[in-house]
């Protein structure tokens, strides 16, 4: 049976589920804030300038 924040989770907008999961991945890889920060800033910016060419 699924937990409250699991089904809401389920219902959220996938920008947020993805976010959620991203940031499990950067935890449980035990990531200190400074890098992760740093390469967020970059993925971002990749996707951004992909964006722009679309």
């Amino acid at each position: 049976m699924m937990s409250e924040a699991q089904h809401s989770l389920a219902e959220a907008p996938p920008a947020v589920q993805l976010a959620v999961d991203l940031i499990e991945l950067l935890e449980v890889n035990h990531i200190d804030n400074k890098t992760a920060i740093e390469a967020l800033q970059i993925v971002l910016n990749d996707f951004q300038k992909k964006a722009q060419s679309d």
